[in-house]
């Protein structure tokens, strides 16, 4: 497990899937039999390294990736580190024999990504990428809903995301500064286009075109040790996704917005039968037999309550961690020898989404995503 010293790599990876799992004897086979697990850290710095090690009881650690590669009693290679650093080290793994299983983006362009999914493919290697969104209690029941016809036909997508990044100066970001600069891979588009490719794709239908602004609305901010640095890589992006079957989708992600919703994230999905707005973990729906009548008059206020009209769909089922939910299926994936669905190439398809997304904003236009020969 390389780069879980990092927030999201320690707390989502390791802490609430791996050592989870471990900790409740391994992952259920389908015969009743349990699939045990058990982690090798590695990372640039010994130090925190070690004390990870040493708090959670992990016997072995290491600041020498190819001593990790090198070891055949971890088959699995898994990658959290910065973007920029993604290719070199997955390609490193995909030589050595390793299965792949690593966080998005899978690279910094189309081209990088391609060229790690097709060693993967040349040598035969069991690879996955992390579609965490997918695995969460919202989303899943927003798929639940279109499995089961509730929409009829789909009309819209509006998916608002973000939050505010304090800017460091006089409050500490919540955020790591590389996130702000372009040149060590950050950015909203880049960051967060791959999972809406991703939830977009799986849910609703292929993305086909896209129109994007993105914008840098702070152009400095303030690093980990309280220095000013410039912003180059947008903070906010705002899209609109043409889906098979058309499909219009509009999505906002803003790291300078304050929040006005229920979570962090929400999808509000029209059809001609129902709507329902689906955020990580709550889905609400307002079918078309339950559908308010408003009628506009800006001479007197509204008495109608809006979001009063929406029911909540149910839980029904036990939901897991989402990062964990995923972690099993992939590592069951991985003893049975079968290809995981969300593999490297769904990785490049992400990466294609950004590309297009970076350049329409650049350009002023609609871009068409193509096809990968």
């Amino acid at each position: 497990m390389n780069g879980v010293t990092g927030r999201m790599g320690y707390r989502q990876h390791l802490l609430r899937s791996i050592l989870a799992i471990r900790e409740d004897g391994g992952v259920v086979l389908p015969d009743g039999s349990r699939l045990q697990v058990e982690p090798v850290l590695v990372g640039r710095n010994a130090d925190k390294l070690a004390e990870l090690a040493k708090q959670h009881d992990i016997a072995e650690w290491t600041v020498d990736v190819d001593e990790a590669l090198a070891d055949d009693s971890a088959p699995i290679y898994f990658d959290a580190l910065v973007t920029s650093e993604r290719k070199k080290s997955l390609l490193k793994a995909i030589a050595a024999g390793k299965a792949i299983y690593t966080e998005k983006p899978i690279a910094q362009t189309v081209s990088e990504g391609v060229e790690i999914a097709r060693a993967a493919d040349a040598a035969g290697t069991l690879n996955g990428v992390v579609h965490d969104k997918l695995y969460l209690p919202g989303l899943l029941k927003l798929r639940r809903l279109v499995d089961a016809g509730y929409f009829g036909r789909i009309l819209s997508v509006r998916g608002e995301f973000g939050y505010w990044v304090f800017e460091g100066d006089l409050i500490p970001a919540q955020r790591p500064s590389w996130n702000y600069r372009a040149a060590d891979g950050g950015g909203m588009v880049l960051d967060m286009y791959c999972h809406w490719n991703y939830v977009l794709e799986n849910i609703l239908g292929k993305v086909e075109t896209v129109t994007t602004k993105a914008v840098t609305h702070i152009p400095q901010r303030w690093d980990e040790k309280g220095e000013p640095y410039e912003a180059t890589a947008d903070d906010a992006a705002y899209g609109i996704f043409e889906l098979e079957g058309g499909i219009v989708a509009q999505i906002n992600s803003s790291w300078a917005v304050r929040v006005n919703r229920d979570e962090l994230v929400e999808f509000q999905v029209d059809g001609t039968d129902g709507s329902a707005v689906a955020g990580l973990f709550g889905c609400k729906v307002q079918s078309r037999v339950r559908t308010p009548k408003p009628v506009w008059n800006p001479d007197l206020p509204t008495d109608q309550v809006f979001r009063d009209q929406w029911s909540e769909v149910p839980d029904n089922q036990e939901f897991a961690n989402g990062f964990r939910a995923q972690w099993e299926e992939f590592l069951r994936d991985w003893h049975a020898g079968r290809p995981h669905r969300h593999d490297l190439w769904s990785g490049v398809r992400g990466l294609q989404l950004v590309e297009a997304a970076l350049d329409s904003s650049a350009q002023g236009r609609t871009v068409a995503i193509e096809e990968i020969a």
